[in-house]
């Protein structure tokens, strides 16, 4: 699609600084952009790329001005605008309403005449399915599940029974959603099983990466707050409550009955053991574990984590351990004493 710089500033609420004309044809990072495409740029080095670069216009925010005559169009926050702009011209593909003819599908089921349901789709008795719903190939969707407005699962997605999906929700391939929490118990030298009885509640908003897991609830649910972002590959325990708009990062996991708060971001490989508590707008570094409740508003890491200032101290006084041991040795054989040398 071809838009014209002043269609995107209009979009952006933005302003164009140059021909407002100019007709832009696609989307392309400054380095290899070519002539008739859009481009950003968020800071300076940034900038004198775009600058130099075959990108007919470039989407800055801030006083930027170009000295090579390129049309610009300034925007309050670049990153966002790119977001934005990203959609107009790689839009996702529309799928007419309609039923696969290979789909199973349960009698007492309820679908929206208005959603798409795809090849070897699996339907459970008294599933809801509202309008605008895309369920891609190989979906299996439990006995009364409910799923919101505008849901897409992508290929070979699975909600287990009583799963209940927001609107607007995106959960991609291999995603599994509501399987048994990891619940057993030492009885008479062999580990018992106990009943998972409880689902998984899924709030507006959320996207779900490929291969993730979520464990349905021992009791009551496993509870995903609106508009938060889970990566790929990740693992949420049974009763886990995890608040709105958090960040959770491939390869985290959260074991059972864990809370966290809102806008919580756990970075890349990060865990979190069972029943704690971590507070609104919480950050746990990459590959940490957390073995204790963390405040609102603090950073955690290292593993066991800690508060980040008190595991930055440590780290740079294990880089001073070589040479003080050194040291020690030294005094030691000064003194006449005969302790084994360390180093």
């Amino acid at each position: 699609m071809t838009f014209s710089a002043a269609d995107i500033a209009k979009h952006l609420q933005g302003e164009v600084l140059g021909d407002a004309q100019i007709q832009l044809k696609s989307f392309a990072q400054a380095d290899v952009a070519k002539p008739g495409d859009l481009t950003f740029a968020e800071n300076d080095e940034f900038f004198s790329r775009a600058e130099q670069g075959a990108a007919s216009a470039i989407i800055v925010s801030g006083n930027l001005t170009s000295t090579t005559g390129k049309v610009l169009i300034r925007v309050t926050n670049a990153r966002i605008a790119f977001a934005k702009v990203l959609a107009l011209f790689f839009p996702e593909p529309v799928l007419s309403a309609g039923i696969h003819p290979s789909a199973a599908i349960a009698r007492t089921a309820q679908i929206d005449m208005g959603s798409y349901i795809g090849p070897n789709c699996v339907i459970g008795e008294r599933a809801q399915i509202a309008g605008g719903t895309i369920l891609h190939a190989g979906n299996c969707i439990g006995d009364d599940c409910k799923i919101g407005a505008g849901t897409v699962l992508f290929p070979n997605v699975t909600l287990y029974p009583r799963t209940e999906l927001g609107q607007r929700v995106r959960i991609h391939a291999g995603a599994v959603i509501g399987s048994d929490g990891y619940g057993y118990v030492l009885d008479g030298g062999v580990h018992r099983k106990v009943p998972q009885v409880g689902n998984v509640i899924i709030g507006d908003d959320v996207e779900i990466g490929a291969n993730v897991t979520i464990d349905r609830g021992a009791l009551g649910p496993t509870v995903i707050g609106k508009g938060t972002k889970i990566d790929n590959l990740v693992q949420i325990g049974h009763n886990v409550q995890i608040g709105e708009h958090c960040l959770v990062i491939a390869q985290v996991g959260v074991a059972g009955s864990s809370k966290l708060g809102n806008y919580v971001i756990l970075a890349g490989q990060a865990g979190i053991g069972g029943h704690l508590q971590i507070g609104n707008k919480a950050i746990v570094a990459a590959q940490s574990g957390v073995m204790h409740n963390i405040p609102d508003g603090q950073t955690w890491m290292g593993s066991p984590a800690q508060p980040d200032k008190q595991t930055k101290r440590q780290m740079i006084a294990i880089q001073y351990l070589p040479e003080l041991l050194r040291r020690v040795s030294k005094l030691e054989r000064a003194a006449g004493g005969d302790k084994e040398n360390v180093v």
